[in-house]
């Protein structure tokens, strides 16, 4: 740049700024790049997970391209938790603590060292929520560089993914899958580098982010071990080095119209539950008013456009194909269900970035539905409300063979018993799983439940057994679910007063999760109720779990 940006200046004025200069000499500064801005590259590598032990290379690329398009590289560390390994373990409670751990670590280095821009790399699911946090509350300019999805893994002829094995696992123990064809599948799901493949937590997240403007077009949905992602990750660092120069800010970029958009994509394409808690993070962090009513509002008018995992047929890699997140969007903004008016992380908004895409979906596919011919003619993300959720729970509605029903509840205090319950047969077809105590403060970190919900889809019970959690659910989940119940149990919620047996109705056309309990017998079960001791009394956990608000205001630390 020819002229210092003004957070730079920090260290190109005065003697007293001599030591600061110092230190950066030590770096291999020269005395010209004190005038250059300073970029931070947030980088998720790891080889703790697939989904970021590709990472490397895209924020090598990005560092090359900051470097020669005028800008100074800071590298930083960010961490990951693989939701994937850690599912069904103690260390599935600190996945959604990770997404905290990482906003707060871009916004520290960030901050600490005056970075005049921040370029995020990052894989597994909490990296994305968690490094647009940071950025918001730097509010520094800003983009996501995603790490791409994976490959589909292949046996006998079936594409794989990593949900396979977890439904492989239900299969085998329903006596339906041998163990040699487990350990198969077991062994080719994941055949390399990149996040989960189908429209799970991660796809889901990226394909939101595409949508906002903080991410390139197109990025979203390239696959990790592809040229074109590595390419991708060097365009962002040049739109970035032009965005510090025209003072382009995440806060900018994610407003409540630009958060509807993205709202909007997630339920085009099918996305993860996830999303609904992690939007509600995101708003909060940009100071946007955004309530779990909206994610409501926003599902009745838009319709499901992607044939996508894990309800569909199609990976991330075919969406890629098809003509990509910008298909679907030029779709709906067609349809008068985006704003176009948006601003982009390039500069140009959302309608100037896609006018050169289709008005409609290629013929020569069918992952990207017409707006004429949809998957379902709303969205699918619903939140359902009643006496067990007066703050709201969140439910994947669509395809649903049975989209009522009551049954007996069936109550467990932990993911583990739920899960064995299963495996060992003593669950049956009408009845309704209650796993309670997995919320925020009672996790605490709220852990996913995909290893239950994943043996009852293995068990031949994914559309006749319900299934309502104060936890969360992996994006590879479908059937009957119901999670982030709110209030949650740790905190006194409805749902820690369930008894073995009573009757609950889940019922997706009236957007109802009713415990059929008179007033008066729920309040003697309160009277008799008493707050479980904390999990943890010391470190993270502990933190979390004492700050962490309702799910139902995106369970973040700081809604004082």
């Amino acid at each position: 740049m020819n002229t210092p940006n003004p957070r730079s200046k920090n260290i190109t004025e005065g003697k007293s700024r001599a030591p600061n200069r110092s230190m950066y000499y030590a770096m291999g500064y020269q005395e010209a790049d004190f005038k250059k801005p300073m970029i931070g590259v947030a980088n998720g590598h790891s080889t703790i997970t697939p989904c970021n032990s590709g990472l490397q290379k895209l924020a090598d690329a990005a560092i090359a391209a900051i470097e020669a398009a005028g800008g100074k590289a800071q590298v930083f560390g960010t961490p990951t938790i693989s939701d994937g390994m850690a599912m069904g373990t103690e260390g599935m409670k600190y996945s959604l603590v990770s997404r905290e751990v990482i906003s707060d670590c871009i916004e520290t280095c960030v901050q600490g060292q005056w970075m005049d821009g921040v370029l995020v790399v990052g894989g597994c699911d909490k990296n994305m929520p968690g490094g647009l946090m940071g950025m918001l509350r730097a509010n520094v300019p800003a983009i996501y560089v995603y790490g791409g999805t994976i490959l589909p893994g292949r046996w006998q002829g079936q594409d794989l993914n990593i949900v396979s094995v977890f439904e492989a696992v239900g299969q085998n123990s329903a006596g339906k899958l041998s163990d040699a064809d487990l350990r198969e599948i077991e062994m080719r799901a994941i055949p390399g580098p990149g996040s989960c493949g189908g429209m799970y937590t991660a796809n889901t997240m990226s394909s939101s982010f595409e949508a906002l403007g903080i991410s390139l077009p197109y990025s979203s949905t390239m696959a990790n071990p592809h040229d074109e992602k590595m390419n991708s990750a060097a365009e962002s660092a040049r739109v970035l080095i032009e965005a510090v120069k025209k003072d382009i800010k995440p806060r900018d970029i994610v407003t409540r119209q630009s958060i509807e958009n993205a709202v909007a994509v997630i339920m085009a394409t099918g996305g993860s539950t996830n999303a609904v808690l992690h939007f509600l993070a995101i708003a909060h962090a940009a100071g946007v008013e955004w309530t779990i009513d909206d994610f409501e509002r926003v599902r009745v008018k838009t319709p499901v456009l992607c044939d996508l995992k894990p309800s569909g047929k199609y990976l991330a890699v075919d969406l890629h194909k098809a003509g990509g997140i910008p298909q679907v969007m030029k779709t709906l903004l067609v349809a008068g269900l985006l704003h176009g008016d948006c601003l982009t992380i390039s500069g140009q908004t959302i309608a100037e970035v896609l006018k050169d895409v289709p008005d409609a979906p290629r013929p020569d596919q069918d992952v990207i539905r017409p707006i004429s011919n949809p998957m379902y003619a709303q969205g699918h993300l619903a939140i359902l409300k009643g006496n067990l959720s007066p703050e709201g729970a969140v439910a994947k509605i669509t395809g649903l063979k049975n989209p009522v029903m009551t049954g007996p509840a069936r109550v467990f205090d932990d993911e583990q018993s739920a899960l064995a319950a299963i495996l060992a047969g003593k669950i049956v077809a009408g009845d309704v799983m209650v796993l309670r105590y997995l919320g925020p403060k009672g996790g605490p970190g709220m852990p996913e439940m995909l290893a239950p919900t994943g043996a009852l889809i293995g068990a031949g019970l994914g559309e006749s057994v319900g299934l309502i959690t104060d936890g969360r659910f992996s994006g590879g989940t479908w059937g009957m679910v119901v999670g982030h119940v709110a209030p949650e149990a740790a905190a006194g919620g409805v749902i820690a007063l369930v008894h073995e047996g009573d009757s609950i109705t889940i019922d997706s056309r009236q957007l109802l999760l009713e415990l059929h309990v008179s007033d008066a017998e729920l309040a003697q079960r309160r009277a008799a109720w008493r707050a479980p001791a904390p999990r943890y009394t010391r470190g993270v956990q502990a933190k979390f779990a004492f700050n962490a608000s309702s799910a139902s205001l995106g369970a973040v630390l700081d809604a004082y």
